[in-house]
């Protein structure tokens, strides 16, 4: 059975404009890290260490990255 071009109702017509589209997922794909890019995460930190970073003012975000750099460092 044919489709028409034209939907014969407005429910019809609506209908056809909410119909799912049936694509195949795309596959995934394999990546370690991006390097510099920054990543949204909520983290729990002691109160103390979260004053301690936010005492300087602004920037505080990046110099706990950079302390967490450091101490990735010096794990290898």
């Amino acid at each position: 059975m044919r489709t028409p071009r034209r939907p014969g109702s407005p429910l019809e017509a609506a209908e056809a404009l909410f119909k799912p589209v049936k694509k195949a997922p795309a596959p995934a794909v394999e990546r370690g890290p991006l390097p510099n890019i920054k990543e949204l995460v909520s983290l729990k930190l002691d109160s103390e260490v979260l004053a301690y970073f936010q005492a300087d003012g602004a920037g505080w975000q990046d110099r706990i990255n950079d302390t967490l750099r450091a101490a990735m460092k010096m794990k290898d």
